[in-house]
């Protein structure tokens, strides 16, 4: 209902997002920054409560895929002028430390074709966390790490199915090893989770050397194996309440919705890039015009890769107000809308193209005026709380189950 409301006032259109199965080639990569993302979807076991796309580790296939993924960016990069400045790298998963030995050849690959003077980022599931691994980690490069620990607290592991880890000394093993920024994620909203729980998790995390803590909302996706259900909205909502109590204890700010950090920390997001690319399966690419989905499956994507194809499954044409409309929708969950960054991307005023929404979200108490734009209110970022999960459930589960149950879509219609 929100989603649909939302969609109308901001498009003014009551024609649905349209994924269709076009693979375009045109790739318009004439932007002045660029993200870049590597989906390496192999996991030991695969946790219950994840939402992403993975599949049981293999040998075999993690070496085959590596291969694929290299052919995929030299495929993009030929296409690429290599003039763009990349911002940022991320790799995700999965459990990307399971592919540790292919990495460094990955990240020549991307080396070789963009013009990389970033930070390099990893996510990592709190086993493969080790003195061995991080060194390895930074002697290629990686210099930001994301654990996934979800939770210090041993009941709470237990609802969303994971086996216990001391997490506490994976994040200690990261901040010794020197890394420029340890984010640690965690989950609130879990069946049984306190206000006093989600307040030890967040000192922990810090206390063990974190730089920052991003906090997620347990969302049940449809395609999910959970066997516990998220808290409701009104217990989701006190917990949130209670984090900005935590972190204000802890003097940290609130960088994002759900994410806060130390000042003067670089900040690790994977969501929040004006245009990038990803590469492998399931990742998806953010252009001026377009938004792209690879295929999910992995087999399917190495043949595609190999055949000189671009593996891309699914394709989203915008105008320049959904494209627009992306933009200030992700760039909300940063708190502050720039019109400065509008305008450069968008050649024209945030109050041009959104005057009356904007009116309306400042008559609402949702946002207030600031020297370069907008920021979010207190009231405004619980909103959006609400409806980046409505969102998620309205458009995210929905392409995500399609595309996870058929390689190749031949069109996906999101109302």
């Amino acid at each position: 209902m929100i989603t649909d409301f939302l969609r109308l006032l901001f498009t003014r259109s009551f024609k649905p997002f349209i994924f269709t199965n076009e693979n375009n080639y045109n790739l318009n990569m004439d932007v002045s920054e660029l993200g870049i993302y590597v989906h390496i979807p192999f996991c030991t076991t695969l946790c219950p409560f994840c939402p992403y796309n993975k599949i049981k580790y293999d040998k075999a296939l993690a070496s085959l895929y590596k291969n694929a993924l290299i052919n995929e960016i030299n495929m993009v990069g030929s296409l690429n002028k290599k003039t763009n400045k990349i911002t940022s790298v991320y790799f995700g998963g999965g459990s990307p430390a399971l592919m540790l030995n292919e990495l460094s050849d990955i990240l020549i690959a991307l080396r070789n074709n963009f013009n990389i003077k970033s930070n390099i980022g990893i996510e990592l599931h709190p086993r493969d966390v080790n003195e061995k691994t991080l060194l390895n980690l930074k002697s290629i490069g990686f210099d930001m790490v994301s654990i996934g620990i979800q939770s210090f607290e041993e009941k709470c592991l237990k609802v969303l199915g994971r086996e216990y880890i001391k997490g506490a000394e994976k994040v200690k093993m990261a901040a010794a090893a020197g890394f420029t920024t340890i984010d640690v994620d965690l989950i609130f909203g879990m069946e049984g989770q306190t206000q006093k729980d989600l307040e030890s998790d967040f000192i922990i995390a810090f206390d063990s050397g974190a730089t920052q803590v991003s906090t997620y909302p347990f969302i049940d996706f449809s395609y999910a194996n959970n066997k516990s259900k998220p808290l409701g909205k009104k217990d989701k909502k006190k917990l949130l309440e209670y984090l900005e109590i935590v972190s204000d204890k802890l003097q940290c700010n609130r960088t994002a919705v759900w994410t806060f950090g130390k000042k003067d920390v670089p900040k690790y997001s994977s969501v929040t890039r004006d245009n990038f690319i990803g590469f492998g399966a399931s990742a998806t690419t953010l252009l001026k015009d377009v938004f792209k989905i690879n295929t999910f499956s992995v087999v399917e994507y190495i043949k595609a890769v190999n055949n000189e194809i671009l593996p891309t499954a699914l394709t989203l044409n915008f105008t320049k107000r959904t494209r627009a409309l992306y933009w200030l929708f992700w760039n909300s969950y940063t708190l502050k809308i720039s019109n400065k960054n509008f305008k450069k991307l968008f050649n024209n005023d945030l109050e041009h193209m959104f005057k009356y929404e904007l009116k309306l979200g400042m008559l609402m108490g949702l946002i207030c005026k600031t020297e370069d734009g907008y920021e979010l209110t207190e009231k405004g970022t619980y909103k959006y709380h609400l409806v980046e999960q409505a969102y998620t459930h309205q458009y995210i589960d929905k392409t995500w189950r399609i595309a996870r149950q058929e390689a190749w879509p031949e069109k996906i219609r999101l109302y």
